[in-house]
């Protein structure tokens, strides 16, 4: 699945979201749960859970992972949000944006889960649907009518690569990291091997 064409506005000096940075997270939120739930219509049991090797995960524990860091990375937003505003967001956060854009949905470069977002509940199809829909709701809810000058009010990013991020930069972080495993259940969809 390539990743679909999208340009994310490069943030300003104004701390509140403008109006085209609300509509950018608001359709990355909806494009990739569209692509998410379109890749995992109409699986058998034995498709959701082939893997293409013992290391690798299947699309069900795939699917899982992402559900798990939608939450946690959503509680980083709120996280940010809770802060007290940080006076050196703009430094602190400049041309990140660009780096969440360019380095999350990649699949060029490998990532290890942290152990909490490692999937282990082996969850069904109609569960992961009910818990990404549950949460998304509240994620788009929050992207669509927060008021909160979320650019000034920052978290650190446990990554080095990112460093501090402002909560715009996390609520991109979301849809993105779907749109990265998106891509992932669709190559081990076309790995050899896989079942039809």
């Amino acid at each position: 699945m390539p990743i679909r064409s999208f340009v994310v506005p490069t943030c300003t000096g104004n701390p509140s979201l403008s109006t085209e940075e609300r509509a950018c997270v608001l359709e990355l939120l909806e494009d990739s749960q569209r692509d998410f739930f379109d890749a995992l219509d109409g699986l058998s049991e034995t498709q959701w859970r082939w893997k293409p090797t013992a290391e690798q995960w299947s699309v069900g524990e795939t699917a899982e992972h992402i559900v798990l860091a939608e939450s946690l990375l959503f509680a980083s937003v709120q996280r940010a949000v809770a802060s007290p505003p940080n006076p050196e967001w703009a430094e602190q956060t400049k041309a990140k944006t660009e780096v969440v854009a360019r380095v999350v949905p990649s699949r060029t470069g490998k990532a290890v889960a942290p152990d909490r977002i490692v999937p282990r509940a082996g969850l069904t199809p109609g569960q992961v649907k009910e818990r990404f829909g549950g949460q998304r709701t509240d994620m788009v809810r929050f992207a669509r009518e927060t008021q909160v000058a979320l650019k000034e009010h920052t978290l650190a990013h446990p990554f080095p690569i990112f460093g501090m991020l402002h909560a715009y930069q996390w609520l991109l972080y979301v849809p993105l990291h779907t749109i990265r495993h998106n891509q992932q259940i669709a190559e081990v969809k076309a790995a050899s091997g896989y079942p039809r």
